[in-house]
């Protein structure tokens, strides 16, 4: 209970300021900076000149947030167009695919759809913090370090009553197929609704869209991030190992790898480390014993500041782990092929303050490759600094080569192996090719298509193989992802030197169609008309179509009845009624047997009908009180 005195204060403690108004008295209610966020509920006590209480009245009750407008908050953010992105925008983009070949979905993050907030409180008050000390829990909720932390570790499942529980390979029984969630408000509703029942299934990116909406509502200023090549060193010391064969089933690094950053001041830390943080919510290593990560101060990461509490080599690795790549020689023992130095963490993408496209982050992240303070950050790090070669001092004779262009899932394509002959002699290589489907994560889902030759490379010239690959062939070795890895291996007899290169070859899929008939307004009825062809030579069997939009309406679906012939257009049409004002986007999905991860959105702008119409939202930022910025 917090007694509020009627008096002018600062930013250290409660107070209220009234104002009286003929028959009427309206009372300010301010709180300090650093007020503990949760649910309150307020009283007002009349009291007589005497101190005897007159009248209670009992007020309704009000969800007390960090307020990142206030420059005295933790979480103070001075930029408003970032204020506008980073914690009022409920929908994003997510960026997918690889390096080369960038792609995107959108996200409903809906931080203010209905129940969301209570959702959000939900969540803190199952931790395990919460459970086994509720008092030292709520004591804490002040400071935007263990608040964010905290919900890391609630994101997944994997240690107390998280969200989402992950699963990266087929089949997803018993739940939703990570790729068909479209936004992060039915997955928490499903969690509340079940009694923090974890919610089947996630994937990186998934458990980053939740994190983001938590962290969003509870004021806390927040990006979704992707690195593309994101390495996963399990043993701390910067260096990843592959171990390359023809037949290898797994590799070490990720297309690409989700997380968010949220913005907030370190007061734990030393000075320079306040700003945005990374927090990744996927259950990858323990941290303090519990599948977490972070905060994580980015600019310790481009310091190579590993000391630095949270997590800090883990996320380090994440961006700049050598990859070291080995071959098994015939007497069991490895011998090393290369080391890679480049690949990890490229094109670290965010979405842009200023529109729909997308902001690279690498530069918060690292220095120029070969800069002076790379160097000097990677002898910090304890990271090698020295550039690596083959075994051999001498430059190698052979060059391989991949090249490929971006196929369509369900054609016919090429893809090249080139090996090329630098030196003054003829050279007999063996040549393989290896084609297998995997996920983003570098799971393998079985070998598409293979291809072995012995072939004499004349010096100072080259030989080009071509792999086909059929849709019939990699039907059934790729995921939901629409990925082929393509290894190619090379060996000149008589030289003790193996050549390998991989390329990864995404596969894309059509966008679909969306058409609004009819001028949106709060509550009046408009017409979505969704399009979609089907790009395979193979019917589609169980389509279903979800729909679902930030202030427009909740998750939907729409089940398409039959086959979808090879080549047949389909078409959907669904009415609905948005709900709030605003720029709103309207977010679809597609999935069925053999094709899925299918998305489109629709852009609209929903106007008030008449009057003076105002939603508020549920919801106090502080001292600020937020309401549709769209009206």
């Amino acid at each position: 209970m917090i007694k509020v005195q009627r008096e002018s204060g600062g930013a250290d403690h409660w107070w209220f300021s009234q104002q009286a108004a003929q028959d009427e008295v309206m009372l300010t209610l301010h709180s300090p900076a650093d007020a503990i966020i949760g649910q309150y509920r307020l009283a007002v006590l009349v009291m007589s000149p005497d101190g005897h209480i007159v009248q209670k009245i009992e007020g309704v009750s009000f969800h007390l947030l960090f307020n990142p407008w206030n420059k005295d908050d933790a979480v103070y953010l001075p930029e408003e167009s970032h204020l506008q992105e980073y914690v009022m925008n409920e929908t994003g983009i997510i960026y997918r695919g690889t390096s080369e070949y960038i792609s995107s979905i959108p996200w409903n993050y809906g931080q203010f759809e209905d129940n969301i907030m209570d959702i959000c409180f939900e969540v803190l008050d199952n931790s395990r913090e919460a459970l086994k000390n509720s008092k030292m829990d709520m004591e804490c909720r002040a400071d935007p370090v263990y608040i964010s932390r905290i919900i890391t570790a609630m994101v997944n499942a994997n240690d107390d009553h998280g969200v989402l529980t992950g699963s990266w390979t087929p089949p997803y029984s018993n739940g939703v197929a990570p790729s068909k969630w479209t936004g992060s408000v039915p997955i928490l509703r499903q969690w509340s609704s079940t009694r923090a029942r974890a919610v089947k299934y996630g994937q990186c990116w998934v458990f980053a869209g939740v994190a983001c909406t938590v962290l969003r509502c509870l004021g806390i200023p927040t990006r979704l991030i992707t690195n593309f090549c994101s390495a996963h060193d399990v043993d701390g010391n910067l260096c990843v190992d592959v171990v390359d064969t023809f037949d290898s089933r797994q590799d070490s690094t990720w297309n690409f790898h989700c997380w968010v950053e949220s913005w907030m001041r370190r007061d734990d830390l030393p000075k320079g480390n306040d700003g945005w943080q990374i927090l990744d919510p996927t259950p990858q290593e323990r941290s303090d014993g519990v599948f977490c990560c972070g905060p994580c101060p980015v600019t310790a990461i481009k310091e190579g500041n590993l000391q630095v509490k949270y997590d800090a080599p883990f996320v380090f690795a994440e961006v700049n782990a050598d990859i070291t790549h080995w071959r098994v020689l015939p007497n069991g023992q490895r011998q090393k092929v290369y080391v890679d130095q480049k690949s990890v963490g490229r094109k670290i993408s965010t979405k842009s303050v200023y529109g729909d496209f997308r902001e690279d982050l690498t530069v918060l992240y690292k220095y120029p490759e070969g800069s002076k303070e790379e160097r000097t950050v990677f002898q910090k790090a304890g990271r090698r600094v020295t550039q690596p070669t083959n075994e051999s001092a001498e430059p190698p004779q052979l060059q391989l080569l991949i090249k490929h262009a971006r196929p369509v899932f369900g054609s016919d394509f090429d893809v090249i192996a080139e090996v090329r002959n630098d030196g003054d002699e003829d050279a007999q290589v063996q040549l393989t090719v290896l084609a297998t489907g995997v996920t983003y994560n570098s799971v393998h889902q079985g070998e598409c298509q293979r291809q072995m030759i012995r072939v004499t490379v004349a010096a100072h010239e080259g030989h080009r193989e071509v792999l086909r690959l059929r849709y019939k062939d990699y039907a059934q070795c790729t995921s939901e992802h629409h990925l082929i890895r393509v290894k190619a291996f090379a060996e000149a007899q008589g030289q003790n030197q193996l050549l390998m290169t991989v390329a990864d070859v995404p596969l894309s899929v059509p966008e679909l169609l969306i058409q609004i008939q009819g001028k949106a307004a709060v509550k009046q009825q408009v017409t979505a008309k969704i399009s979609f062809t089907n790009p395979l030579p193979a019917p589609l069997k169980g389509g279903v179509f979800t729909v679902e939009g930030a202030g427009l309406l909740s998750a939907t679906q729409i089940h398409v009845k039959g086959e979808i012939l090879p080549g047949q257009k389909v078409e959907v049409s669904f009415p609905f009624s948005p709900i709030r004002t605003g720029v709103r986007k309207l977010l679809v999905d597609f999935d069925s047997d053999r094709l899925m991860d299918v998305k489109g959105t629709a852009t609209l702008v929903v106007r008030k009908i008449t009057g003076n119409y105002i939603r508020e939202i549920s919801g106090i930022f502080g001292n600020f009180a937020l309401t549709d910025p769209f009206v």
